[in-house]
């Protein structure tokens, strides 16, 4: 035996004394396992290395360029980069993607001269429009594109989302977010994927995939790791307002909230997590060391990082106040399974001085660098940290991204109502007013370009929404004048088109500092509702385009328009999208992610909600959601018919084949959103109205059918028992396939143990 320890000894003596002759170590030697170049770092590294491995901060305390732009760094951050960093978030975000290219080129070259080891360090975005910095192809928001129910599409934009980001510099993206988000007060909806736990798991699953380049992309530079968030249960925040608490079920938990983030680490193998605001039973997020560990690591067997959300591992001290100080903060997220922090000067900048008392956290320091060196070293930066900038041009907003934007649109846009089938509009001689604060610069050149020479327009925005003010915008009060300017075009028009919704500044992020963004209403702001009335009075045909980063209440515009389009929050090709639509270019073929209220009264109110909260409604107000989930029509027409279930009863190890057939009776080509539901009839514990299970879209030409077949799995009736364990129970379901939540076709079948 220690004939073989010696042997191993000299062998490792031998190798070192290669790489020392090569001046190379063993870490920086690609041919090796990652593990194998972790491992031969990490104890090289001292332990302020280590820390600073540990870190992000904001590029905006000073990276930037000059009037050459060539690379300038404030003192501050000469200071910080001399031990190494983690991560730098949004460096070049204002500047050109070729701009950015360079200057992140020289930055990384600097932070590889800086430190004693040459770690390079991860370059930080985000994605809510595309890549969220200056010149990349901007898309619809998350929300917007779940609205396709395509999630092969959903991986394209992600795909280019991965490709622009990597070619300005970038490595990791702080998105997708794998929140399910079911209140409208929350000034964040729009970054979400709505509010099914089944359609917002499908579609984190292919964003990951498409960021990162189905994994192959980022060792071999092309794409950039994801960062799911904010694990878990960030959108379920009291009241719809930011950072409040959480209350929620263990068994929604369970059973709603979770799965989205395990599908992103199981089936997409998303690189990051990032953790939530809030609090969990009590527990505050940053410090829930069974959730960040326990549930994430344990039981699903996550190895990427978990990074905080911003600065939120110390406000686990001076905000949540759950820990007795900063460095009791600081113990209690590097305990809780938390790598990186993100932002904060008072948190694990006190690691250092909290090791020399108490020597055993090392051990927990070190976990975190394991995993941020490994991080790295997928995405190839010590072998290749640079961009080619020749690639740069030739890629980011190319035709193909631009027009994938566009093609996004087309099939997000929803068709709410078509009174008289107004719509599609013919190009014949007529004059359309194209009014409201949601009419854009080039909205009028846009319907132009789409409706051709026949077609007159006349555009007017009248007024803004809100003062624009970044941190907390204020209404702005209506004046009449200004309404009856807009009314005057209208009546002198053969028609309207209407603009209406909400601007960036009505649904937004609510940051400290008094920034808010969250709403106490959820009915269209101003003026609008008010236009609407005025308009319809004059008799002519009226048209809603809705532009919106939140699910609005829009019961006067629901009655009071022929029809109205809903848009959500579209790329920078939205206009000349909806004009493509309202022309007949396209038929609509998107549906709502989500459930449309009445009111704000009725929250909680989603479709999946569990059957007993629909037994009784409110006094003065008509039942049901004003659109319910999954709606939305088209110029083609779709009949269901021919349910057909392969055999009535199923067991946990066998499945069942359902189909249905369905036509296209209309007499435009078009596509349809076929959705399949479960019912659970009795359970052991309170179960859900319905939930949806599957769903696939289809195009059909005018008089064509299709069979459109799917699998029920024992998998699909799994949920959490009494015991809160996951179980099949024996019993009847009722399957339903059909066009929304609201309207299909049934059967039933038995499930036998």
């Amino acid at each position: 035996m220690k004939n073989k320890i010696l042997s191993l000894i000299l062998v490792l003596i031998s190798l070192g004394a290669g790489y020392a002759q090569k001046g190379r170590m063993p870490f920086q030697d690609k041919s090796l396992r990652i593990n194998e170049r972790v491992e031969d770092l990490l104890p090289r590294m001292s332990l302020e290395e280590k820390v600073a491995q540990m870190r992000i901060f904001h590029a905006n305390i000073g990276v930037g360029a000059n009037e050459k732009g060539e690379l300038e760094l404030s003192d501050r951050v000469i200071e910080k980069l001399k031990l190494g960093i983690a991560g730098i978030k949004n460096p070049g975000e204002h500047i050109s993607p070729l701009a950015a290219a360079k200057l992140n080129n020289e930055l990384q070259k600097y932070i590889i001269k800086s430190n004693r080891w040459g770690i390079p360090a991860l370059f930080v975005t985000e994605s809510y429009n595309g890549v969220d910095a200056e010149g990349c192809t901007k898309f619809g928001r998350p929300i917007t594109s779940a609205a396709s129910f395509n999630p092969e599409l959903v991986n394209r934009i992600w795909d280019v989302v991965g490709r622009e980001a990597r070619l300005r510099g970038m490595h990791m993206c702080h998105s997708p977010e794998a929140d399910i988000v079911r209140d409208p007060r929350f000034g964040r909806m729009s970054e979400a994927f709505g509010e099914d736990t089944y359609l917002t798991t499908q579609m984190v699953i292919n964003a990951i995939k498409g960021v990162q380049g189905n994994y192959e992309g980022l060792g071999n530079g092309t794409h950039i790791g994801a960062v799911a968030k904010h694990f878990a249960g960030y959108g379920q925040v009291l009241g719809g307002s930011n950072f409040a608490a959480v209350e929620i079920s263990p068994r929604t938990l369970i059973d709603e909230i979770y799965p989205p983030f395990e599908a992103a680490v199981k089936e997409a193998r998303t690189l990051g997590i990032m953790a939530s605001h809030g609090d969990l039973n009590g527990i505050a997020t940053h410090g829930n060391e069974e959730l960040l560990t326990g549930v994430l690591r344990d039981q699903w067997g996550f190895d990427g990082y978990v990074v905080s959300d911003s600065n939120d591992i110390a406000r686990l001290f001076y905000f949540m106040k759950v820990a007795e100080s900063p460095q009791a903060a600081a113990l209690m997220g590097l305990v809780a399974g938390i790598d990186v922090d993100l932002y904060a000067e008072d948190s694990y900048a006190y690691l250092p001085e909290m090791v020399k008392k108490d020597p055993s956290i090392e051990k927990m320091i070190d976990r975190s660098v394991r995993r941020v060196l490994r991080t790295k070293m997928i995405l190839g930066l010590f072998d290749n940290p640079y961009i080619d900038i020749k690639e740069v041009e030739k890629e980011v907003r190319s035709t193909a991204s631009l027009e994938l934007a566009q093609q996004a649109d087309l099939e997000s846009i929803i068709l709410l109502k078509n009174e008289n089938n107004l719509l599609p509009l013919k190009r014949e001689n007529q004059k359309i007013a194209l009014l409201g604060p949601l009419v854009y610069q080039g909205t009028q050149a846009a319907f132009e370009s789409v409706a051709g020479e026949n077609v007159s327009f006349v555009a007017d925005k009248g007024f803004e929404l809100t003062d624009g003010d970044k941190g907390a915008p204020s209404l702005l009060p209506t004046d009449e004048k200004t309404i009856k300017k807009l009314v005057d075009v209208a009546n002198e028009s053969d028609m309207t088109i209407l603009f209406l919704g909400g601007d960036e500044f009505t649904a937004k992020e609510a940051y400290f500092n008094n920034a808010v963004g969250d709403r106490a209403t959820i009915e269209p702001v101003g003026a609008q509702d008010e236009l609407v009335k005025r308009v319809k009075a004059l008799g002519k045909p009226l048209i809603v385009v809705l532009k919106h980063r939140r699910t609005l209440a829009i019961n006067t515009i629901a009655e009071q328009a022929d029809a109205i389009l809903d848009g959500w929050d579209l790329s920078e090709f939205g206009d000349s999208s909806a004009a493509k639509i309202i022309f007949g270019e396209v038929s609509p073929s998107g549906k709502s992610p989500v459930t449309i209220p009445r009111s704000i009264g009725q929250l909680p109110f989603h479709y999946s909600m569990k059957e007993i909260n629909n037994k009784k409604g409110y006094l003065f107000l008509e039942d049901g959601p004003l659109f319910p989930f999954g709606y939305g029509l088209s110029y083609g027409n779709f009949e269901y018919s021919e349910l057909q279930l392969s055999g009535m009863t199923m067991t946990p190890s066998t499945e069942i084949t359902v189909s249905v057939q369905v036509t296209n009776t209309g007499k435009m080509k078009a596509k349809e959103v076929v959705q399949l539901y479960l019912k659970d009839e009795i359970g052991s514990v309170t179960r859900p109205d319905k939930e949806l299970k599957g769903f696939e879209k289809i195009e059909l030409d005018p008089g064509q059918s299709k069979s459109v077949t799917f699998t029920i799995t024992p998998e699909m009736l799994k949920f959490t028992g009494p015991k809160m364990e996951k179980i099949w129970e024996a019993g009847d379901y009722t399957v339903m396939i059909g066009t929304s939540s609201k309207e299909g076709v049934s059967a039933q079948f038995r499930l036998e143990k």
